[in-house]
């Protein structure tokens, strides 16, 4: 079974995931409304903008009138995000268990914790010892319920750490792609000899519309598509050759202030700084194997990242 082309898909959030899921859902021919508080930004071909809030069921109710399905990529600042998401967590359940529309759900790999390097996959456990991680996880297990109990149909797709087009707060975004293109310093975070998993944002974005589409796979966690783990020195180092030039790599030990993250988000971040100091390697086979969508290679998505930073810099020195 599939979902009817043409459905209604709001998607909540406009940053660079909620943006890639509308694009994605907008090219596969659904009717596609984007919230965020603002309603304005980039104009985006086949999708509606709409201001909105959806802290509250009421406000979510309004936002995701009249769709069938609802895509969850809200985030907030780090430092507001064991208190703010559980409250917009229970607004959107609320709002879907009363309209009936499906939730598919942009999810983290936070739940599991420290895993030594384990290879992580569906069936991993579940050992956040963090705020944030037992944050995710509480979350989790709220989705994964109502959706035993009936009261709405739930998908949650996993992605690890973003990477892609309007990607820029992210570990391999605004401190790494404008600096590789100009000359400049280049940070990098932890151990980068340890293999780490990077998924692309348009991989995301295609994975959710996947789930969207495939009712079948509600009731659980899937791995979003996500190319094979390398270590971060191999991708910087592939980066490097695709820009023409070594990289001038600093590397951080430690959380701190740097490029597009101050010291409000390294504080409130340093709790997940194991994910740079033990490998982060994320498996999506199941999901190749149940919706046969294959992950772009890290390549190829250097490449569309880089395409999108010389026009993002060219338009910044324009003013």
């Amino acid at each position: 079974m599939s979902a009817a082309p043409g459905l209604l898909h709001t998607v909540l959030g406009a940053g660079p995931a909620g943006t890639s899921v509308a694009l994605e859902l907008a090219r596969r021919g659904h009717a596609v409304r984007l919230v965020d508080r603002a309603g304005t930004g980039e104009p985006l071909d086949g999708v509606e903008r709409f201001a909105g809030d959806v802290g509250t069921v009421e406000g979510a109710l309004a936002a995701i009138e009249g769709a069938g399905v609802v895509h969850h990529c809200v985030n907030v600042a780090y430092h507001l995000q064991v208190d703010v998401m559980p409250r917009i967590q229970e607004a959107v359940l609320g709002a879907v268990a009363r309209t009936g529309a499906r939730l598919v759900v942009l999810d983290t790999l936070y739940p599991y914790g420290e895993t030594h390097g384990e290879v992580m996959t569906e069936d991993t456990p579940w050992r956040a010892a963090t705020a944030k991680g037992r944050m995710r996880a509480a979350l989790d297990e709220n989705y994964l319920a109502a959706h035993e109990e009936g009261r709405a149909s739930v998908v949650l797709g996993r992605s690890a750490d973003f990477v892609g087009p309007r990607v820029l707060n992210s570990t391999l975004g605004g401190a790494v792609f404008p600096a590789a293109l100009t000359g400049g310093e280049v940070v990098a975070l932890g151990d980068i000899d340890l293999e780490h998993s990077y998924t692309s944002v348009l991989d995301v974005a295609r994975g959710l519309a996947v789930l969207a589409e495939n009712p079948s796979g509600d009731g659980r966690a899937w791995h979003l598509p996500t190319a094979p783990a390398r270590t971060t020195r191999e991708v910087l180092t592939a980066l490097g050759e695709l820009v023409g030039h070594p990289l001038r790599t600093v590397t951080m030990d430690e959380a701190r202030p740097f490029g597009p993250f101050d010291e409000t988000f390294m504080n409130s971040y340093a709790e997940l700084f194991y994910q740079h100091t033990e490998p982060q390697i994320m498996d999506s086979t199941a999901f190749r194997r149940e919706f046969g969508v294959e992950p772009t290679p890290i390549e190829t998505t250097l490449e569309q990242t880089l395409e999108w930073y010389r026009g993002f810099l060219a338009s910044r020195a324009k003013g």
